[in-house]
């Protein structure tokens, strides 16, 4: 079935994924989790209310109470089940994709991921082999709650100071938009807040750097100090800097951690990375007595690593922040507010926030994520990558194959991770001058 991947369910609304997928799904989750109470939350999309629809019908059927929470944001689905102790929660969405797509995201009790291997994988089974559960004897109940007031007045109670700093928030036509004025509208320069599941504006993935034109172009003109961009399900945010140009999102992880820390003096000083960040971001966190933890790439395992080492914080290259004091569960929003506070201190300190993360992004040049597509045997286009930098640069200093492989030498790193549903092999790569970057690149490229 093609709409179970790794951590979701997703893919074209009509064709991957149906109304007759989710209420299958909805009949399955409750037995497969033992889950008595299910919250479900849905994005703005067309097609969103069909599936969450048929998928609540289907979890009534099983026997299992459901909460509807209507539009809303990925991370509040999360958040609520954590704290209503429910024993599962959906979202209806696919995210950053397209407008034509759509899917669920589930959590286990306490806000616990729940890809493929984590319970997922029996639910395929099931529907696959038309093996649905008996409906329960006595249908479940439905019950409606609006708690997105009390979501912004946790967020209020979470946010820093923000006075003297100016800048935008773009929230993509997406969802962030049910609760962006209460939380930016007084200070900031909002763009798109009104939810369109078409995405009139441009499209709901903000490392497009299409997508963050409009932004950019608005923090260029009003001469702003920053500017924000969340997805579709404002699970992830990015940032543009005074000038309109991108901010690497793990170069924050250093600023976000060193803000988290006096708020949870109880927390162990892990901060959680992937296989993609760079070693100026590694670097600088252990310099600040943090203990990076590398994890394979996806919020499933960010998740899982923050909680078990009991960390403080953690974040992806692709714009995912986790936080302790969130259920271990990421927060577009939550970190967009940490990190606006810190350029709101920066700034009434006579700095700013690029001066802050100069010292973090300056010491490497970084190739980003390089997408090589076309690419069928991946593992063994790894291996031909790994030999051909080993040949290049001589045996590196450390070899990780948690996913895929990074390999470090003094001055310089290779990864080369498979992608687990398309032919495509992401290579990334930093060094100390953009001459030896471009030769390790051209080496590792001319192996696939």
């Amino acid at each position: 079935m093609n709409a179970f991947k790794a951590y979701d369910i997703r893919g074209v609304f009509g064709q991957d994924v149906t109304p007759a997928l989710a209420y299958q799904v909805g009949r399955c989750l409750p037995k497969t989790l033992g889950a008595r109470a299910v919250l479900v939350g849905r994005d703005a999309r067309r097609s969103s209310p069909a599936l969450a629809e048929a998928l609540v019908r289907g979890l009534l059927e099983a026997g299992a109470d459901v909460e509807d929470l209507g539009l809303c944001t990925t991370p509040m689905t999360a958040f609520f089940n954590a704290e209503g102790r429910f024993g599962a929660s959906v979202m209806v969405t696919a995210s950053h994709n397209p407008p034509d797509c759509n899917g669920l995201k589930v959590c286990k009790a306490d806000a616990r991921p729940c890809g493929y291997d984590q319970g997922l994988r029996l639910v395929e089974a099931r529907i696959a082999a038309g093996d649905l559960p008996p409906p329960a004897p006595t249908p479940g109940r439905l019950a409606a709650r609006d708690r997105l007031p009390a979501y912004v007045a946790w967020m209020k109670a979470h946010a820093p100071d923000l006075s003297g700093l100016r800048f935008a928030v773009d929230c993509s036509d997406g969802a962030a938009g049910i609760l962006a004025r209460d939380l930016f509208g007084g200070a900031a320069a909002l763009l798109n807040a009104t939810p369109d599941g078409d995405f009139p504006h441009h499209g709901p993935d903000p490392l497009q750097p299409a997508n963050r034109a409009q932004l950019a172009e608005r923090v260029r003109a009003d001469g702003l100090d920053l500017g924000l961009l969340f997805d579709g399900d404002a699970d992830r945010v990015a940032f543009v800097g005074a000038d309109g140009a991108f901010i690497p999102p793990d170069a924050l992880l250093p600023l976000l951690a060193e803000a988290l820390r006096p708020l949870s003096p109880e927390a162990r000083p892990v901060v959680v990375h992937d296989v993609r960040a760079s070693r100026g971001v590694i670097e600088a966190l252990r310099e600040r007595g943090f203990e990076p933890r590398m994890v394979k790439v996806g919020a499933a395992f960010a998740k899982t690593a923050l909680r078990e080492a009991d960390g403080l914080c953690g974040g992806e290259v692709a714009g995912h922040y986790y936080f302790r004091a969130f259920h271990w569960s990421d927060s577009g929003v939550l970190a967009a507010l940490l990190v606006l506070g810190v350029a709101a201190r920066a700034k009434r300190a006579g700095t700013s926030l690029a001066a802050l993360l100069a010292p973090i992004t300056g010491r490497y040049v970084s190739s980003g994520e390089v997408n090589l597509t076309g690419v069928e045997d991946r593992p063994a286009a790894v291996a031909r990558v790994e030999a051909a930098a080993v040949a290049l640069l001589g045996a590196p200093e450390r070899r990780t194959d948690i996913d895929g492989v990074r390999l470090e030498w003094a001055d310089a790193w290779l990864g080369a991770r498979p992608s687990n549903t398309e032919p495509i092999l992401r290579l990334a790569a930093e060094a100390r001058d953009r001459a030896s970057l471009e030769r390790l690149l051209a080496a590792a490229k001319g192996a696939v």
